[in-house]
């Protein structure tokens, strides 16, 4: 039988995915919001996906409050929010906690295009779940961009695993449980366990 404009049948195209559920680009290519399918599907709300977890908004907070305290306030300051970060065009991340080192950047209206110090994220809120190694495969390579960047250090805080990574760059990557001192710069050193404790929060 020879096919006709009757017979074939053509796969309907997949709409596109909204700007608004990337979360960031990474090497170039989108990377959504953890649950954007459910909010394509009309089973969740937009603002249902954007917000952190309970968890993930105390660690941050509280980290972000440790590092305020203990930093070098002559020299370092941290911000938070998800700081947007401009590698270059299609390479836009964002950074739980970016520690600058004053003079190294300009307060604007946009995100920032230099780089900072250190990168602190804690937990995934993108959907990783089509990447090889999921969760790793994203770290790795979300880090490695970092460092491209000009970052000299990142930490990944993983509280469901309760870990810590420190990397840095050419160097190999140590894997501690949060219950361990984590050194974040000069007179800074981090207990994720020991904030938890201290404010009396189990988990």
């Amino acid at each position: 039988m020879v096919a006709t404009e009757e017979t074939v049948q053509t796969k309907p195209e997949t709409p596109p995915v909204p700007s608004y559920l990337i979360y960031e680009v990474l090497n170039g290519q989108p990377v959504y919001y953890r649950g954007y399918r459910d909010v394509l599907a009309g089973k969740l709300d937009f603002n249902a996906i954007m917000g952190s977890s309970s968890l993930q908004s105390f660690l941050v907070s509280f980290i972000y409050g440790f590092i305020l305290n203990n930093r070098d306030k002559k020299r370092y300051v941290p911000f938070t929010n998800e700081a947007g970060l401009h590698l270059e065009m299609n390479d836009n991340l964002a950074a739980d906690i970016a520690i600058y080192e004053k003079g190294t950047f300009e307060l604007t209206t946009k995100y920032f295009n230099t780089p900072p110090k250190i990168v602190i994220e804690v937990d995934i809120k993108a959907d990783v779940s089509e990447r090889l190694g999921a969760e790793m495969e994203y770290i790795a390579e979300k880090t490695q961009r970092l460092f491209d960047f000009g970052v000299e250090k990142v930490f990944w805080v993983l509280s469901k695993p309760r870990r810590v990574f420190v990397a840095v760059p050419n160097q190999d990557w140590i894997f501690t449980d949060w219950g361990n001192d984590v050194p974040i710069m000069e007179g800074c050193v981090l207990n994720v366990k020991k904030i938890l404790e201290d404010e009396g929060i189990p988990y």
